[in-house]
């Protein structure tokens, strides 16, 4: 482990030789092709169908992910539900007294290999945990730090139940389902409304009360219209003048939604599905910005909802599918429980607001690297706010492509400690990643370099973030 003492230029701090490997500059992200397919299957069930055939189908980016070669004999892993996976074995057949070139066929034959990495096996881990009576949520945990697969709908129902959406005992998931999804359409209902219909219901409402007195007490005198419901009004309580003020709200949101991922067609293809896309997005940030007035809507927050819609949308379950906007809204909002003060203004100076986070980045830089901060902080003088604050406030996903992003949150949503200790970590690992550029740069290819930041080995710089937990 590295010292923290202060230290001096003229003596600098001792760095892992790993960290000036040739291979942090050489490898890079694969180019993304044009056109993906979910088309693969695998002993463990059928993935999604080939995009680009039926409606609702997208250019897929997860697809892209490298995940480890399938074995070459398939898994045969018994399990039960109540109970552990069983941890891979090798067996092989003794030969004795017997000639080894005629029988190693038949000795290759009766192999079983369970490699821990085989695509398949960790398939079945998945979903050995996830089929359990109650989830034990630290497996679950350690299974997704390692990415989780990407078929038959894993990694929407486990990311749901890392964010607590769903619970940890199954028996409770329908009716968890059922009540929050009701909730969501109430909010639906009565945050995403005309100001004529608010004073057509009420008109009925007191048309049905004036009746009501008029058959025991005889006739009424004529009714006023009052003065909240005409939409010249500029009192505070009037729904005329509080959908005007939403109707700011929906154009902010929208101009921020219709640049969400341009790039994929899921999000801004020219078709129905798109655009019914778009339009969900619009109504989970509306309806979040109304129910936290101290928040309301910030820049950025359609980056951080888009990955939980598309994983909740691109279920292979149709019934998860319908609800995929519902679902995406309550675990947005258990994501950003634990980042909503980084969205809060008023709170940028504090010591729970954007700039603490920050320094609590610089912090961990100087304590493993205590030469590349100061080459950054002294000799440079770049302000890690002019990239940390984008890293930090959308978690990354204008960082990397949308499918490294995806295999990023795997590891952000299941990290024991919270999210937010471990995007630090990433976020100095990022820096420590390309430290030989750094120390060789100055102001302005320093600031250009991280701001834009250039294609590396996600599941590297994953390992890296893991080895400075390891250094504490």
């Amino acid at each position: 482990m590295m010292s923290t003492g202060t230290g001096s230029s003229m003596n600098p701090k001792p760095v892992p030789a790993w960290l000036n490997s040739a291979s942090w500059s050489s490898s890079t992200r694969p180019t993304m092709k044009p056109s993906y397919s979910f088309g693969e299957t695998s002993g463990s069930g059928t993935l999604l169908e080939p995009i680009g055939k039926p409606a609702g189908h997208y250019d897929d980016p997860l697809s892209s992910i490298t995940t480890t070669q399938k074995e070459a004999a398939a898994p045969q892993v018994e399990n039960d539900a109540s109970g552990p996976a069983t941890q891979p074995t090798q067996t092989i057949n003794t030969m004795q007294n017997a000639d080894y070139s005629e029988q190693s066929s038949d000795a290759d034959e009766n192999k079983v290999i369970k490699s821990p990495s085989s695509f398949d096996y960790r398939v079945t881990l998945f979903n050995t945990e996830l089929s359990r009576r109650r989830i034990h949520l630290a497996e679950l945990q350690r299974l997704s730090s390692q990415g989780i697969p990407d078929t038959g709908g894993i990694r929407a129902t486990t990311w749901k139940v890392l964010l607590g959406f769903l619970p940890r005992n199954r028996d409770d998931w329908a009716t968890e389902l059922e009540k929050k999804r009701a909730t969501y359409a109430v909010f639906r209902e009565e945050m995403i409304i005309n100001p004529s219909e608010v004073t057509r219901r009420k008109e009925e409402m007191e048309a049905m009360k004036a009746a009501e007195l008029e058959a025991l007490e005889g006739p009424l005198q004529r009714h006023e219209i009052s003065h909240d419901d005409h939409p010249l009004s500029l009192g505070s309580k009037s729904v005329w003048h509080q959908f005007f003020q939403d109707t700011e709200l929906a154009e902010q949101i929208n101009r921020d939604v219709k640049r969400t991922h341009p790039d994929m067609p899921f999000f801004c293809g020219d078709n129905d599905s798109a655009r019914e896309n778009q339009e969900a997005l619009k109504r989970i940030l509306f309806i979040f910005a109304k129910l936290n007035p101290g928040i309301r809507y910030v820049q950025g927050m359609n980056e951080v909802l888009a990955p939980l819609y598309y994983v909740f949308k691109t279920d292979i379950d149709e019934s998860n599918v319908k609800h995929a906007e519902e679902d995406s809204f309550f675990c947005f909002v258990e994501l950003l429980s634990d980042f909503r003060d980084h969205f809060c203004q008023q709170l940028d100076n504090s010591a729970v607001g954007i700039r603490s986070t920050i320094l609590q980045m610089t912090q961990l830089l100087r304590k493993h690297d205590e030469e590349l901060w100061r080459h950054l902080e002294i000799t440079s003088k770049v302000n890690p706010q002019f990239y940390a604050f984008r890293w930090i406030t959308l978690l990354l996903t204008q960082e990397f492509n949308f499918a490294d992003s995806i295999r990023l949150w795997d590891s952000l949503l299941s990290n024991p400690d919270g999210p937010l200790e471990i995007l630090l970590r990433v976020c100095c690992s990022m820096l420590l990643c390309l430290r030989s550029r750094l120390l060789a740069g100055d102001f302005t290819t320093n600031l250009k370099l991280l701001q834009h930041y250039p294609s590396v080995d996600i599941n590297r710089l994953l390992k890296v973030a893991d080895d400075l937990k390891e250094l504490k």
